[in-house]
Order: structure tokens, then sequence, then C-alpha cells
């Protein structure tokens, strides 16, 4: 008796790592002949269970030895591809469970594949490495897109029939339109609501509430990939052909900022931009700041960005809440002056953003690695529009200050 019993106990081991009866048909690898899996779900899906299921079962059928995975950050590799809550180390069953050496980002299976980490903010890694199988997770949110992409698809060379599968919720970026668009691609989409059996149901509530009809419920709930507004002022490949991996040196840096104030949302940022130019009459984008704060919050965090870039001073508008930034900022510390200078609209959103737009199509501005929230922003905002555009109006007066202050040294049209 106790032997059936040691049997059955075995036999459930076996059967609760089988996912191809656990997993729903669209986070299970797709039938026919295709080079790439583009799984694009909102947030809870189960991507990055259908990815690691997805490495492990190829490994596990001698279909893969050499592994790349690629996510945004170094972090991410390991605490969501290796060991989170979906990731490699908790689908894979007691008797093919990899070795890991985090310091060498490796994972080694008992059968000799084996399985290495990269992320978008080293795209140089991909150099050299070769592989015959790639998983990539959240590609829409990695720093460098384009060349951590290439640099993979040169490596992935190896065995008969190389594959990659593409986990992420979708953001409007060129290589993501790119990749829908290609034949040997097969993509998967999914809403967040199709798993709501193993999600919280006060979160499944709280979403709802929140972004259900709203432009971020499409893209984070139902995986909508979000084209540009019509009468957006910016365009993406404007963006995307200028786009740089570092600034040249700087002639001057500015941090600029765009309160929210108690008139508007509750669900307003505040914007922060940092923004620099050279000699040659280009401004380079360093960062974005932007977010949900106190007024001691923004102030801090601006503070910090003038110090981490080494910024000349912050500026921010003075008609905007009366003197509320100067104030906030100079207050924000009893023993430090902080350099600032006030500016004033004397034109509507709409006018001040035009001539900022013109330098982006002239190619005269340059993102440094990616900045989505901004880019979204930039890419959707047109009059009329709901919501603040609290992050493309401190953009609009770092590029203007920099580039376009007639009064002071700093003119290139």
């Amino acid at each position: 008796m106790r032997g059936v019993r040691e049997q059955e106990g075995k036999r459930e081991i076996w059967e609760s790592y089988l996912w191809e009866e656990k997993g729903s048909e669209k986070q299970r690898e797709p039938e026919g002949d295709w080079a790439v899996w583009l799984l694009m779900a909102g947030r809870g899906f189960g991507k990055t269970r259908a990815g690691a299921e997805w490495v492990r079962e190829r490994i596990s059928r001698g279909e893969s030895g050499r592994v790349a995975l690629v996510a945004p950050t170094p972090d991410d590799v390991r605490n969501v591809m290796v060991e989170g809550v979906s990731g490699l180390l908790r689908v894979s069953p007691p008797w093919s469970m990899p070795k890991y050496e985090p310091s060498k980002r490796k994972l080694t299976w008992p059968n000799g594949a084996i399985a290495l980490g990269f992320s978008s903010y080293e795209p140089d890694r991909l150099r050299g490495p070769q592989f015959d199988t790639a998983w990539c997770d959240e590609l829409a949110s990695w720093k460098h897109p384009r060349e951590t992409w290439d640099n993979l698809q040169f490596g992935l060379r190896l065995g008969e029939s190389p594959r990659c599968a593409v986990t992420t919720t979708p953001k409007p970026i060129g290589l993501l339109r790119e990749l829908k668009e290609r034949e040997d691609v097969m993509v998967t989409t999914g809403s967040t609501y199709e798993n709501r059996d193993n999600l919280a149901t006060e979160y499944i509530e709280h979403i709802r509430r929140r972004y259900e009809g709203t432009r971020t419920g499409r893209q984070e709930i139902y995986a909508e990939l979000l084209d540009e507004s019509e009468d957006s002022l910016w365009r993406r490949d404007w963006i995307e052909v200028s786009r740089v991996r570092e600034a040249p040196e700087l002639a001057r840096v500015v941090v600029a900022v765009d309160p929210a104030v108690s008139s508007r949302s509750a669900s307003s940022e505040t914007g922060i931009v940092v923004a620099g130019a050279d000699e040659d009459g280009h401004a380079y984008v360093l960062a974005d700041a932007s977010g949900q704060m106190s007024p001691d919050g923004w102030a801090r965090r601006a503070i910090a960005m003038l110090d981490r870039y080494g910024a000349d001073r912050v500026i921010g508008e003075s008609n905007n809440g009366g003197d509320l930034v100067e104030h906030t900022i100079r207050t924000a510390y009893d023993d430090r002056v902080v350099p600032y200078k006030s500016v004033r609209a004397s034109r509507g959103k709409y006018a001040r953003a035009e001539p900022v737009s013109a330098l982006y199509e002239q190619g005269k501005v340059h993102h440094v690695g990616g900045l989505d929230a901004l880019e979204d922003q930039m890419c959707t905002w047109s009059p009329g529009s709901e919501g603040s555009a609290d992050r493309l109006d401190a953009l609009v007066w770092a590029v203007t200050e920099l580039l376009l202050n007639r009064r002071g040294l700093w003119l290139w049209v």
C-alpha cells in the first residue's frame, strides 16, 4: 500500500509540471513555421510563465542547448526570468533543475544545456555568443531595443531551427511595430482578464475601476499596440532616427520642472526633464524623472537631478501656480542655495511646443537611450487630449531654454 501511495505521489508531482495541460492555449508555443513568437499581453496575463515554460520544454525535448535570456536590466534577468515566481527555477521539475550561477548569469541543466543572461543596458555583451534559442522579456521596455535586438539576431544561428520568444506588454516603439508586421513572426495577444482565475479579485476590480476605458487600460490590460495621435506634433520615427546611446560633451545642462498643481487631476504628474545642449546647437534629453509626488518630493528630486547631471540650473514656469516652483525649490533644503530661473508662458501649450517639434523634425534633438513614458506622451498628446502632459511641458521648457531662448547665449535656429 505504501508503494502505491508513493507511486501516486510521484505521478502527481510529474503531472504538476505538464504545461501542455495546465497552460492556456495562448500561453503555449504556437504551431507553424516561424522564427519569432511575439506574445503581447496585458499585465498579469502569465507572459513570464509562458516564456519560462517554453524554454524549459525546448530544453527537455533536446531542441535547445544554448539559450539567451534578455531582459530590460540585469536585475530583471535574475529577479523575473530566473528566480521570479514564474521564472525558470520555479517551473523546472526536481529531476531537471538547472544549476544557477548568479555571478556568471548562467544556468546549466543536467543534460548539458546552458542559458546565459543579458540586459538591454549592455547590448554589446551579445556580440560574439551564439544560440539556438532566445527568450526576450518586456522588449518594449528595453533601454536600447534596436541595438540589443540586432546583436541578438546575429548570434541566433545554431541548430536547424533557431527560435526566439518575445513576451511583453506592448508599447508603441518602432521595433515592436516592425516585428508585428513580419511574415516570420507568430503574434499572440491576450488581456489581463483572461487570467483572472489566477489573479486576486481586488486587483481585477482595481484595474477595472482605474483604467477601464482609458488609453492606459487599452495598452496595459488589453495589450493594444497604440499608434500616434494624428494631431500630435511629434512622430516616433523622428525620435528613433536621432536617438543616441551617449551624449557628447555638453555646454549647458538644465533641469526643467512642470508641477502638478491642485487644480489638476489627482493622477497628474510633475514633469521633471533633464536636457543639455552642445556647441553645435543640438539638444540631448538625458533623463525623465517625472512622477506623482508631493511638492517637497518633486523639489528634492529636481535638485537630485541637478546634482547627478551637473546641471547649471533648475527652470520652472512662474505663472503656473504663481511662484510655486521657485519657492518650493528654494526651501527644499535650509542650507542649500539652488540656481534657479523662472520662465513665463506668453503663448498656449501648442504654440510653445511647435518650434520644439520643428527641432525634432530637423534632427536637432536627441534622446539618450529610451524614455518611453515621455515619448508616449509626446506622440499621443494633442489639443483636447484628456489628462495632463507634464512630462511634455517640462521637455518643451528645457529645449526652449537651451535652443530657442533669444534673450540668452544659447540660440541656434
